[in-house]
Parts: structure tokens; C-alpha cells; sequence
């Protein structure tokens, strides 16, 4: 039997495509392991233009595309204003905002959008024109961390971070309080004037609450979260200055002092199992 020469044709194109796109894959592929190696060496120019092309061959190469974002990311300079430095941010944000788009369960791109946003934030000033850009790059962050919680409840990085957040929008707000009633960073509280106190507590409180709240759960996924034990004990020394008596900011303090010692003990405890570790030492159960 004489086969059609029209489906001869069309056989002969279809395994031109698919050897086509296997060469790609395969250069993809390539290119993405040299991308690799040129980010270790930290020549991450050179590792972008290669991821890029990895992208560009395969679209269906995830990791390429966040790669690529990852080495614009690590090229911006928090606060640097230079057009080549906004690029790279708004390059870094684009690359992962695709890598999102294809799977709204990536954690990896997740915690990048959300770590870029809060650097933006907190590399902006607090003060005239930077207030209300970084209140709204923390907002963003907090959006996406708050997402990424979604898919993983156990991630701590996630609750930690919003605490960290919320001591950012707080603690310059805090501070501009007591300067205005006269009060020193050292003074003891509360706050002495009650309208602005309760001002304060309905503005910010929740929100206060809210990190205390994440940095406890930080500390639940990692009893020993020693980061979150200290931004725990700031936020509530510092929900102290809210407090309707001098004994209920004398009880926040008292737990904050308690948060101090906890960090102090775990990082001593981190550093003999190190030190045992680096000598060889075990000890049994």
C-alpha cells in the first residue's frame, strides 16, 4: 500500500518538531546547569543571560524561570536608586510573578515576592513621601506571606516574618509617641497622655497583637526560633507603652525580660551542641 505523500509530508514535519523541541530541551537544560554553575561562582550577570535562554528554550522549565528571577534578585541593592538597580527589582518581580502565574502553589516564588516586597519596604524611609510607599510594599509582603501560609501552615519563616512587619509599622509610630509627650526610649510607661494611648491602641493594637500572635506560632513550629524570640520580646515590651497601668506594663515587660532569657539560653545551647558537634562529642538520648 502506496502512502499518501501529503501524510508522508505531514509525518516527516511532525518528527522534524519533536526532535526540534527535544534539541531545545535538551540545550535548556544544558544551559540551566551552566546558569547554575555560574551563580555559585557569583557571576550572576552571567548566569541571568543563561537562565534566560533556558526559559526561552523550554517554557515549560519552571526551575529555569526561577533561577532567572533569583539572579535578579540577588544583583538589587535595597534602597539604591539607580535605574539598572529598579530594573533588576522590577525584572526579579516580573520572572517570579510568572513562575506564580503557572503554579499558584509555588512556595519558593511565593516567599521571594514576599521577601522582595518587604526589603522595598524596609530599605524605605518612614518619613514624608516614603511613609505611605512603605506602609504599602509591608501590606504587599503580608499579602503573600499570608498566601503562602495558605499552602504550608508549618512554615515559619512566614509567621516570623509577619512580626517582623508588624514591629516595623509600629515601633517608628511608637517612638514619634514619646517623643511628642517628652518621653526617652528608657522612660518607663505607659504612655502618659490617655487620649493619644487610646488612639494608638485602636490603630495599632490588633495589629500588634497579630505579630505577637505569628511570632508565638514561628516559635511553635521551631521551639528553638531564636529570631522570633527577640523580635517576640520587642513587640511586647513595646505593647507595654499601650497598657491602661503602670502594673500592666510592668506584667509586659516582665514577659518581655522572660523572652530575652529564652533567646539567651537558646543561642547557648545552639552554640554547645555546635562546639560538641565540631569535636565529635555525642550524648545519648
Amino acid at each position: 500500500m502506496k502512502l499518501n505523500r501529503q501524510l508522508v509530508l505531514a509525518l516527516v514535519a511532525s518528527s522534524l518538531v519533536l526532535l526540534s523541541s527535544g534539541c531545545a530541551k535538551l540545550k535548556s537544560r544544558d544551559n540551566l546547569n551552566k546558569g547554575v554553575a555560574a551563580f555559585k561562582s557569583a557571576k550572576y550577570a552571567e548566569s541571568a543571560a543563561l537562565f534566560k535562554e533556558a526559559a526561552e528554550l523550554d517554557p515549560t522549565n519552571t526551575n529555569a524561570r526561577l533561577y532567572l528571577a533569583t539572579s535578579y534578585m540577588v544583583q538589587w541593592i535595597p534602597g539604591a536608586d539607580s535605574p539598572e538597580n529598579l530594573e533588576l527589582a522590577k525584572s526579579a518581580r516580573a520572572e517570579f510573578m510568572r513562575v506564580y502565574e503557572g503554579d499558584t502553589k509555588d512556595k519558593n516564588a511565593m516567599a521571594y515576592l514576599a521577601s522582595l516586597a518587604f526589603n522595598e519596604g524596609k530599605s524605605t524611609q518612614a518619613i514624608g513621601d516614603g511613609a505611605a510607599r512603605r506602609k504599602a510594599k509591608f501590606e504587599e509582603a503580608k499579602d503573600w506571606y499570608t498566601k503562602l501560609l495558605a499552602v504550608d501552615s508549618q512554615d515559619k519563616v512566614a509567621y516570623y516574618s509577619l512580626g517582623v512587619i508588624a514591629w516595623e509599622n509600629w515601633y517608628p509610630v511608637l517612638m514619634n509617641a514619646r517623643a511628642k509627650m517628652s518621653m526617652k526610649p528608657e522612660d518607663p510607661g505607659p504612655l502618659k497622655d490617655k487620649k493619644i494611648r487610646e488612639e494608638l491602641k485602636a490603630e495599632y493594637g490588633q495589629a500588634v497583637e497579630d505579630g505577637i500572635s505569628n511570632l508565638r506560632k514561628a516559635i511553635e513550629v521551631d521551639k528553638e526560633y531564636e529570631d522570633a524570640m527577640a523580635y517576640l520580646n520587642l513587640l511586647v515590651r513595646e505593647r507595654a507603652d499601650l497598657a491602661d497601668s503602670a502594673d500592666g506594663y510592668k506584667k509586659d515587660v516582665a514577659e518581655a525580660d522572660q523572652w530575652v532569657q529564652r533567646t539567651l539560653d537558646t543561642k547557648k545551647i545552639k552554640a554547645d551542641r555546635a562546639s560538641k558537634s565540631a569535636t565529635g562529642i555525642t550524648t545519648g538520648n
